[in-house]
C-alpha cells in the first residue's frame, strides 16, 4: 500500500519520514518562526519613540539617529526571513507580488502624507513647507537619499527629510530579493550563508574607501554604504532557516544571544544618549562613519536574534507588552511618517513650551488616522496578494 500524506514512508524494513520542503532546500527551519514576533514589534515602537524626540530636541538624546539603523536591521530580518520561508515551500520567489505587496504596505500612506504637505504649502505660510514640491517628488519616488547623498549639505528636504530612510530600504529591497533568488538557485543553502557574511563586511570596506570630512552625506544617505545595516539582520534571518531545530549549534546561540541581547540595548541606549553621531568630532567621527556603522549594525543584529531566540526571556516579555507590540505593529510606520511634518509645523507655528508632548499627540493622533483610514485598507489588500 502507498504511504498516506504526510504519513511516514516505508523502504524495507526502515522507516524514513520524508523531509521538509526547507530541509531538502537546505533551509529546514525557515518556516517555523514566520510569524510576527510581539518582542521586535515592541522594539519598532521604542526605535521610532527614540527617532521622534530626537527630531524634537537632540540635546536630550545627541546619538537618537542610531534608532534608524536598528530599523534598518529589524527591516532585513524581518524580509529576509518572509523571503526564506517563501523559497523553502515553493522553491522560488515571487518578486512581483512581493513588490506589490511592499508597494501596498509603504506608497498608500506616503502619499496621503504628500498630499497632506502640499495643502500646507500652497494654502498656508508656514515656513516649514517650503520646498515640498520637491521633497514629495523625491519621497514618493524613494529618491530622497540619493538626493541628500549628492548634496554637500545644504539640502534640508524640507517636511519630508526623513523619507531618505524608506530610500534606503526600498532600493535595497528592489535589488535584495533579486541577488538572493540568484544566490539560492545558485549556490548551496551553506554557501548562501557565507555570501551573505561576506556582503555584510563590503558596505564597511566602501565607507573607508570612501572616507573623507566633506563624505559624511554621500556616506550617511548612501544605500550602498549603509547596507551592511539591512544585510546583518538579513544574515541572522539566513543562519536562523539554516540551522535545524536540534542542532547544538542552534542551542548556543539561543544562550549566547539571549545573554547579549540587554547588553547590546544598553550599549545603543548609551549611544544615543551620550554620542553625537551626526556631529563633527574629528577622529571619532571618522570611526562612527567606517566602523561604527558596522557595529551597531552587529548590536542590532544581535538584539534581534536574542528577541527571536528567547520569546520567554525577560528582556523579550517587556518588549512584548500589548500596548507597545501593538503600537509597534500597526502604528510605528504611520508615527515615522508624520511626526517629522508635525515638528515643522508647530516650529512654524513658534510652539516651544510643550512641543514634546504637543509632537506626540499630534503624531499619534494622525498616526491612527493613517493606519485606520489607508494603511489597513491596503494591508487587506496585500494579503490577498499574498502568495
Amino acid at each position: 500500500m502507498a504511504a498516506a500524506e504526510g504519513s511516514t514512508a516505508v523502504t524495507g524494513r526502515r522507516r524514513t519520514a520524508p523531509a521538509a520542503p526547507g530541509a531538502r532546500r537546505g533551509f529546514p527551519s525557515a518556516t517555523l518562526h514566520n510569524g510576527r514576533v510581539d518582542a521586535l514589534d515592541g522594539l519598532r515602537t521604542l526605535a521610532v519613540a527614540l527617532v521622534l524626540v530626537y527630531h524634537v530636541d537632540r540635546t536630550l538624546v545627541p546619538g537618537g539617529s542610531i534608532a534608524v539603523d536598528v530599523f534598518f536591521t529589524l527591516s532585513g530580518f524581518v524580509i529576509t526571513r518572509q523571503l526564506l520561508a517563501e523559497y523553502s515551500r515553493t522553491g522560488t520567489l515571487a518578486l512581483l507580488p512581493f513588490y506589490r505587496r511592499r508597494w501596498l504596505r509603504l506608497v498608500p500612506a506616503l502619499l496621503a502624507l504628500c498630499a497632506a504637505c502640499l495643502v500646507l504649502a500652497t494654502t498656508t505660510s508656514l515656513w516649514g513647507f517650503d520646498g515640498s514640491w520637491q521633497a514629495v517628488g523625491l519621497a514618493a519616488t524613494f529618491l530622497t537619499n540619493v538626493f541628500r547623498a549628492a548634496d554637500p549639505g545644504s539640502y534640508t528636504g524640507g517636511p519630508l527629510a526623513h523619507t531618505w530612510s524608506l530610500g534606503v530600504e526600498e532600493q535595497f529591497y528592489l535589488l535584495w530579493p533579486l541577488l538572493l533568488l540568484g544566490l539560492l538557485h545558485r549556490l548551496r543553502a551553506r554557501t548562501v550563508l557565507l555570501c551573505t557574511a561576506a556582503l555584510c563586511v563590503l558596505p564597511f570596506l566602501w565607507r573607508c574607501v570612501l572616507w573623507h570630512p566633506d563624505a559624511v552625506h554621500r556616506i550617511y544617505n548612501g544605500t550602498d554604504t549603509r547596507a551592511d545595516e539591512l544585510l546583518a539582520g538579513a544574515l541572522v534571518a539566513v543562519v536562523l532557516a539554516r540551522l535545524r531545530q536540534d542542532d547544538p549549534r542552534l542551542g548556543l546561540l539561543r544562550v549566547w544571544a539571549g545573554r547579549l541581547a540587554l547588553p547590546a540595548l544598553a550599549l545603543l541606549a548609551l549611544v544615543a544618549w551620550k554620542v553625537p553621531v551626526t556631529g563633527n568630532a574629528g577622529l571619532w567621527t571618522a570611526l562612527w562613519y567606517t566602523g561604527g556603522i558596522l557595529a551597531v549594525a552587529a548590536l542590532s543584529a544581535t538584539l534581534v536574534a536574542g528577541l527571536e531566540l528567547r520569546p520567554d526571556g525577560l528582556l523579550s516579555r517587556l518588549l512584548a507588552f500589548t500596548p507597545l507590540a501593538w503600537s509597534g505593529r500597526n502604528l510605528s510606520y504611520g508615527v515615522y511618517l508624520w511626526h517629522y511634518p508635525v515638528v515643522r509645523l508647530l516650529a512654524s507655528l513658534d510652539v516651544e513650551v510643550g512641543l514634546l508632548t504637543g509632537t506626540v499627540v499630534l503624531t499619534v493622533a494622525m498616526a491612527l488616522l493613517s493606519y485606520y483610514l489607508v494603511e489597513r485598507p491596503f494591508l487587506r489588500r496585500a494579503r490577498r496578494h499574498r502568495t
